[in-house]
């Protein structure tokens, strides 16, 4: 843990922390031009996530797919790739766990429920690698196959449901068989009903897995290295193209688990959707927040996912409308992408700090 906590710091823990304080400075002051009081309006943000118990269950909620996919995009990136496709793979997660969890009958939990997560995941996993071998043996730009496997998997999804899951009268697929939920009901219960799910702790998890991944084994290793510089890993003997279609297939797992736990966790059904979710495009910005490191990602998504739930609060207890948290979010995200603003506005404190340390 000591190890994880200085490769976070290392990346520069402070740069990000700042950001964050620039864009919330920012969004008051987008609130001030409005005729908005921007004390109030963060009071009823923080009041809607931490007011009862039930709110803080449902931003716990919303945190979790923003993990999962904020790992999904970082992974990638980590390897030197750029998936852009988290949204298709969160779909077609959503997808394999829904054909599992209807279809499949007499199974007792401990068999169905992981047999589902398992179907959505290496579903996911697949749709991701499609990208990957593209990429290796084609040298087609991943950037571009990604974005297009996104509305490909948004389609081919709307067509399993209403071909092979429609439930009749609906714009929705059948129930999950309660052998395949992924709630916790006694949790749920404590929470004032809030929709809690394993797929937190499998969030969390999976934040472990991506460090052990690339910083404890031979495989990380070589996946890294293709990544910093492709040219020097083949010379060095590694399999670069089958490095490229897994890291595709390992990032499209972690986003494929985010729509897996949509499904089983929170609606136990899917819809035939005439737009994307947004989880895999929110996981772009996520992993941005979080330097592309598993902590960061987590404390990414805990901001992210609570600006988001808590949107409503602003709206409701201090008229703010929705769109202003997306100003704020953005503002956020524009600090932490525009580091040299960040570190000019730091140069005094660092100045001084030196000045002491002369002294």
């Amino acid at each position: 843990m000591n190890k994880l906590i200085r490769i976070f710091t290392r990346d520069s823990a402070v740069t990000p922390l700042v950001a964050i304080v620039l864009g919330l400075l920012f969004g008051a002051l987008v609130m001030l031009v409005g005729g908005y009081n921007p004390i109030v309006a963060y009071g009823a943000l923080f009041s809607r996530i931490f007011g009862n118990w039930y709110d803080f269950g449902e931003a716990v909620r919303e945190i979790t797919p923003l993990i999962l996919t904020g790992l999904s995009v970082a992974f990638a990136f980590r390897t030197g790739l750029f998936n852009i496709g988290a949204e298709g793979q969160f779909i077609m997660g959503m997808t394999g766990a829904t054909v599992v969890g209807v279809k499949l009958t007499g199974l007792p939990w401990i068999i169905h429920a992981p047999l589902a997560v398992l179907a959505g995941a290496l579903l996911a996993g697949c749709w991701g690698a499609i990208a990957g071998f593209l990429k290796a043996k084609r040298g087609v730009n991943e950037v571009i196959t990604t974005i297009m496997l996104n509305w490909i998997a948004l389609f081919l999804s709307n067509y399993i449901v209403n071909r092979f899951l429609l439930q009749p009268g609906q714009q929705r697929s059948y129930m999950i068989q309660d052998s395949a939920s992924m709630s916790i009901g006694w949790l749920s219960e404590l929470l004032n009903n809030a929709r809690v799910h394993w797929g937190t702790a499998v969030a969390i998890a999976a934040a472990v897995a991506f460090y052990i991944i690339l910083w404890k084994t031979r495989q990380g290793y070589e996946l890294r290295a293709v990544g910093h510089n492709l040219h020097a890993a083949q010379y060095a003997g590694m399999n670069v193209n089958r490095s490229i279609v897994k890291a595709m297939f390992i990032s499209g797992i972690f986003a494929g688990l985010a729509g897996v736990f949509e499904v089983l966790g929170v609606f136990h059904y899917q819809v035939v959707a005439a737009a994307s979710p947004g989880y895999g495009f929110d996981g772009v910005a996520v992993a941005l927040l979080g330097a592309n490191n598993p902590l960061g990602i987590v404390l990414g998504a805990a901001l992210f996912g609570g600006l988001t739930y808590g949107s409503a609060g602003m709206s409701f207890g201090a008229d703010v409308p929705p769109e202003i948290i997306r100003i704020v979010i953005g503002s956020v995200i524009f600090f932490v992408a525009t580091q040299g603003i960040v570190k000019w506005v730091l140069i005094p404190f660092y100045g001084k700090r030196k000045k002491e340390g002369a002294l």
